[in-house]
């Protein structure tokens, strides 16, 4: 008898066991623990973790951590802003054990620290740098602190209601007779510590005032031209102001720049004023600040308001400068001849980082006729691009750009020559190629697109109508050939805005007020769920903001962009598809489990339905830490909402502004209040009605730092110089 064969199934099986328990055994042979790294590498993993992290956790493990958390490339520079989990007593315990150590400190926007926190930094006598922008601060706290810190020279502080330069004691004021660095924010019309400030290099302001108090009154802004200190600027090197809207706020701006209608200091390098609205209002002075910095010259990055403009100074400006920063958003005084005047003016653009022209271009397409006035041509922009190769931030939002079939090379194939480019803003006509998507065509064939009044009023048939799914193969044939031409030569952008030119949000603050849709870009409706899907290309993504794009039929793009964009941390959704008939809710459900990076969420959508299969979805984004609902008659469920909180414990932010009653809303928001702000120090709850009269009131209570970065809406590319705070 022969002897028995083991089937071939069983004999890889076996040999399959074999090397499993093989590599087991390896494994457990070689496994090294924390302590067995060097403390190099030790190091270089602690500096990702936040500092009262390490104070209060990891220098409790064992001794060599101890001795590592301590370590002064940690320990000399401590970072405290948007740790939403640090609290009082964290902060408190951090102070107490790095004070002798601590040089920079920013504890930028920790508005939920308490006064008594505050008081303890004055123990840190060896701080270099302190941002204090954001936290609860008065005139006699600040005297004390900076009584105690003689070797500070940088400092950024908010100026709020009750401030009183006189309480400031002379020790304090021989501290900021030596600081540099200022970073004011103002709330209050007010002149600040700026008059204390003898040697300002670097002044930047940030103007916040409201033109009426809580009670109706009107702000008045009378201030005496000569406390500002002027002869203090004969130093600086860099001036920055922006303001929020109101006429408060241009009046005190203009008493700061008094002094360069006379003077320009002699080493100004970077100048930006940044007005909102589009019509900043002008002033006098201007032309004789433009004269003063052509004759200087050497400027590194300018923004001026578009009335101040004058197209011969700025000729003479850009001919002795060496951009890095150019922000001519909203200007469209000189039309198509801006561009001219960067590439004839700048001898070498080579410098150039960051380019704004959101809003100055615009190629406006009525009744199938170009206004060539108005039109930069790809031949244009090919000139740019060749000249400014080392561009990495381009914002060429607010404006449409229509490519004729057959003419010069479209503008997506000519960005894709920029491979330094990390964060472009577009608008989304600018993508297409002139095809109408055929998913838009047939929903959208009863329905004119130039009529905002019926723009998600009616339903188109849906006769023909294409399934789309996600990875077929064709999606490449239905996706614009120059928007794949873009993604391609591009594909280490981090951050991406696709914004329809005629978009406005519904929740404004530097704008008027817009309580109906305008009609999106006839070109828009191209780019539908393919162009979406084919974002996933992008696997650096962190950043992405999709607002207006009509084209959007079921939105599965979405989900192709959760599954491959693994790092994205910020998305931003607004008014995609029809605005009454919303489609693409279910695959944004199905794409919100795979952002497991996520940590800012906004969506901004009429009639939405914020129900519990929308909260379920959302409370698998493990990482989020603010979310942002803005919504025209939308809805929501207060459980559904609850529950969210509940499991999402790492949210600090959450701000609603919908439809519902006012009762329903703050009977929402009280519950969330009263049940999660104990465990979350930093937590921020609004919750209002969109269209209320008292909106306004509410916005001013909110937190600036929440405020400004995803609530109010707004294009983020390219908006300020890199690095223009430390």
């Amino acid at each position: 008898m022969y002897p028995c064969r083991k089937r071939t199934s069983d004999v890889n099986m076996d040999n399959q066991n074999v090397q499993e328990r093989f590599s087991l055994d390896c494994v457990e042979q070689s496994c090294v623990g924390i302590s067995g790294f060097s403390d190099e590498i030790l190091l270089n993993i602690l500096t990702h973790v936040p500092s009262h992290d390490l104070v209060l956790s990891v220098g409790r493990v064992c001794k060599k951590m101890k001795t590592l958390s301590l370590d002064k490339s940690l320990t000399n520079h401590v970072r405290l802003s948007k740790e939403y989990v640090a609290s009082d007593d964290a902060v408190k315990q951090v102070v107490k054990e790095l004070a002798s150590e601590i040089q920079t400190l920013s504890m930028s926007g920790c508005y939920w620290l308490s006064g008594g926190t505050i008081d303890q930094l004055t123990r840190c006598k060896g701080l270099v740098k302190l941002d204090l922008s954001g936290c609860r601060l008065t005139s006699v706290r600040l005297s004390k602190i900076l009584s105690s810190l003689r070797g500070l020279r940088s400092l950024a502080i908010d100026i709020s209601a009750g401030f009183d330069s006189n309480q400031l004691s002379r020790e304090s004021k021989a501290t900021l007779s030596k600081i540099s660095e200022l970073k004011q924010t103002l709330y209050t019309p007010s002149y600040g510590v700026v008059p204390c400030c003898t040697n300002l290099e670097r002044l930047l302001l940030y103007f916040e005032i409201y033109d009426l108090t809580r009670e109706g009154a009107t702000i008045c802004c009378q201030l005496m031209v000569g406390q500002s200190s002027i002869p203090h600027y004969q130093n600086l090197q860099v001036f920055y102001a922006r303001l929020a809207p109101g006429e408060v706020n241009q009046t005190l701006v203009n008493l700061y720049l008094a002094v360069f209608s006379v003077h320009v200091p002699e080493h100004l390098r970077v100048f930006i004023i940044s007005i909102p609205g589009n019509n900043p209002g002008h002033w006098p002075a201007a032309k004789n600040l433009l004269d003063g910095i052509a004759r200087n010259g050497a400027l590194e990055a300018l923004q001026l308001p578009k009335t101040w403009l004058e197209q011969c100074s700025l000729q003479r400006i850009l001919k002795h400068s060496v951009p890095s920063h150019l922000n001519f958003s909203r200007c469209s005084v000189f039309g198509g001849q801006l561009v001219h005047s960067v590439l004839n003016g700048v001898t070498d653009l080579r410098r150039l980082v960051s380019l704004n022209l959101s809003g100055c271009i615009q190629g406006l397409y009525l009744d199938c006729t170009w206004k060539a006035d108005e039109h930069i041509d790809s031949h244009v922009m090919e000139s740019l691009v060749s000249a400014c190769p080392n561009i990495r931030h381009l914002n060429l939002s607010a404006a449409h750009y229509h490519s004729a079939p057959g003419s010069e090379e479209h503008l997506c194939a000519v960005l894709a020559r920029l491979k330094r480019l990390r964060s472009l803003a577009l608008p989304v006509c600018a993508l297409s190629d002139g095809v109408k998507n055929p998913e838009y065509a047939a929903r959208s064939s009863t329905v004119p697109i130039s009529s905002s009044l019926m723009l998600g009023l009616r339903k188109g048939t849906r006769v023909g109508l294409q399934t789309y799914k996600v990875n077929s193969e064709l999606r490449d044939e239905q996706t614009s050939s120059s928007f794949r031409a873009l993604l391609e030569g591009n594909p280490f952008l981090e951050e991406l805005e696709l914004i329809g030119s005629n978009f406005s949000s519904a929740m404004p603050r530097n704008e008027p007020a817009i309580r109906k849709e305008q009609a999106a870009c006839s070109w828009a409706g191209h780019i539908g769920d393919s162009e979406v899907a084919a974002l996933g290309a992008l696997g650096f993504l962190r950043r992405l903001t999709l607002a207006q794009l009509p084209g959007i039929v079921k939105g599965t793009g979405l989900v192709e962009v959760a599954m491959k964009c693994r790092d994205l941390q910020v998305l931003s959704l607004a008014n995609l598809g029809m605005l009454k008939n919303i489609t693409f809710m279910p695959a944004l459900i199905e794409a919100l489990p795979y952002c497991r990076q996520l940590k800012d969420f906004r969506l901004e959508q009429p009639y939405i339905s914020a129900n519990g299969r929308f909260f379920q979805a959302l409370s698998q984004c493990s990482s989020l830490r603010r979310l942002c609902l803005i919504s025209r008659n939308g809805t929501f469920q207060a459980d559904a909402v609850t529950t969210f909180m509940t499991s999402c414990r790492d949210v600090v932010m959450c701000h609603m502004f919908m439809g519902g009653s006012l009762v329903s809303c703050r009977n929402l928001q009280k519950t969330l209040q009263d049940s999660f702000a104990a465990e979350r120090p930093a937590l921020s709850v609004v919750i209002y009605p969109l269209l209320h009269e008292d909106l306004a009131l509410v916005i001013r209570e909110m937190p600036l730092l929440h405020l400004d970065e995803i609530t109010l809406f707004k294009s983020r590319v390219a908006e300020d110089p890199p690095r223009l705070w430390w």
